[in-house]
């Protein structure tokens, strides 16, 4: 049997019933890690001997009735762009090379409470700034679907290796649809929940009104539970809220009688690919099927989403990207004079081209002679798509619409075309604009084998709503392994 083959719930299971230790299970992964890692690049940093030593620490909790959880002793990846204690932490950027945080990320806090044994830190878009975990300072990250195509970003590290069954699943993080879209290209799931539902203490920062952390694994009832266990109120997180109830799991049921479903008609025009809106109406058609009330609407305002957040979120990681001036951690330029050609010059070698085309957008919408023009818009703006939002969840309870307009592109192809890549987020987007839980699941193949997402939007708070549309959707279909993740340890 190969572990890396079942879900994390089920190897919680066979821990916790003594199938297999926690040591068997964390060398399955290493071994998976060493047969394909060569070819898709989804890690920057391993933490072998980490891992092999807190797999004995765990499983000697597990044993003395210590840890009960679903996820005890069951390996995880964590997105390079939160904090772990004593573990190198880069954003994928040159400029954080030699960073190790001093404390560890919430959320990431709460995985190890539930046992959870980390593997390593995956690669992703540099400061999660990209949609194809391309802008990263270590090399692109590969598709195991096609290693000829991207696997989405930024968190394309933490998608493809639980695609390619590295790891049971892993964290990511979604400013704009960086959890979202590459689980689309990954075939895969991802959740990010509604905002200020995760701690975003430890994650280093790019657009901090629209950040939230995420699980990416196989399957819902992965996700559901996975979000149980990091989701939390945290003081330290001045957004942080405070829910009434984090049982996301009691959502895994199949029924979705009377759950009423709204496609908006701005989903489907132009841009989108034929293959990619037969498959996500598809996965419509079967919750239709299952009784749920299915029906189209208008839902205005799409076509400002994609302006509105690329001036928001450079506006804020201008700001939060400031912080990293060569002083006190990070990289320093070798040779300056002064201080002040100190930060240019650590900061023009440290950073890469899409770091500083953000920086200098954001910069320029912050200037006094244009922030009325740009910034004050783009909130206003961010106001109105919440609204045009509220306005449709009084009517639905899950708002279903394609991740992305295409499956995975060609490794360079969206490089060349920053603007491309830009409007390849015109799906996910206005979810963070409005602070919205989103999901992504699989729902079908495209001539050219790719996978396929579709996306679940919730009300703020009901993610249960998806999760309940999302599990029984799923019960309509088998899940597919790209080839590669048949490569590995047999």
């Amino acid at each position: 049997m190969d572990l890396m083959q079942l879900t994390a719930v089920e190897l919680g299971k066979k821990i916790k019933n003594k199938e297999i230790t926690v040591k068997e299970c964390v060398e399955a992964a290493l071994a998976q890690i060493d047969a394909v890692e060569g070819q898709i690049h989804s890690f920057v940093t391993m933490d072998r001997e980490g891992a092999l030593k807190k797999a004995e620490e765990v499983q000697a909790k597990i044993d003395s009735g210590e840890l009960t959880g679903p996820l005890a002793g069951v390996p995880v990846a964590i997105k390079d762009n939160m904090c772990t204690e004593g573990l190198l932490t880069t954003c994928s950027s040159k400029i954080l090379y030699n960073f190790v945080p001093t404390y560890t990320s919430e959320a990431v806090l709460n995985l190890e409470k539930a046992g959870a044994v980390i593997i390593g830190k995956t690669n992703m878009d540099e400061f999660a700034m990209g949609s194809t975990t391309e802008t990263s300072a270590f090399g692109p990250t590969k598709n195991p679907w096609n290693t000829d195509h991207v696997p989405g970003g930024s968190s394309g590290g933490s998608c493809t290796a639980v695609a390619a069954e590295e790891v049971p699943y892993a964290l990511g993080s979604d400013t704009g649809g960086s959890i979202r879209q590459p689980s689309s290209f990954c075939g895969v799931v991802g959740i990010k929940p509604t905002y200020g539902t995760v701690s975003r203490y430890g994650l280093i920062a790019y657009g901090s009104s629209l950040d939230q952390i995420g699980p990416v694994a196989k399957d819902v009832t992965d996700c559901a539970t996975i979000l149980e266990a990091i989701a939390s109120y945290d003081p330290k997180d001045s957004t942080s809220v405070q829910r009434e109830e984090y049982d996301f799991t009691s959502a895994l049921v199949d029924d979705v009688k009377g759950l009423r479903i709204g496609i908006p008609r701005d989903y489907f025009g132009e841009g989108l690919d034929e293959e990619v809106k037969t498959a996500v109406l598809g996965a419509a058609k079967a919750l239709e099927e299952k009784g749920a009330i299915v029906e189209e609407f208008d839902l205005s305002l799409v076509e400002y989403a994609i302006p509105a957040y690329y001036v928001i979120a450079s506006a804020e990681a201008s700001s939060n990207l400031a912080r990293f001036d060569g002083v006190k951690y990070g990289y320093r330029t070798e040779a300056y004079e002064g201080l002040h050609n100190m930060y240019k010059k650590s900061r023009s070698e440290g950073f890469g081209p899409e770091v500083k085309r953000r920086i200098m957008l954001g910069s320029f919408v912050l200037s006094s002679g244009y922030y009325d023009a740009y910034y004050l818009k783009a909130l206003r703006t961010k106001a109105l798509i919440k609204q045009t939002f509220d306005k449709a969840f009084e009517k639905y309870d899950v708002i279903l619409g394609p991740a992305a307009p295409t499956t995975a592109p060609k490794l360079g192809d969206s490089l060349s075309d920053p603007i491309k890549m830009y409007l390849g987020d015109i799906y996910t987007i206005s979810v963070n604009l409005a602070g919205l839980p989103g999901l992504s699941m699989p729902c079908g193949i495209d001539s050219k084998g790719l996978p396929i997402g579709v996306q679940m939007i919730g009300d703020c708070f009901k993610e249960k709503n998806i999760i309940r549309a999302a599990f029984a959707f799923e019960q309509t279909r088998t899940y597919q392994r790209p080839v590669m993740a048949g490569k590995g340890a047999e």
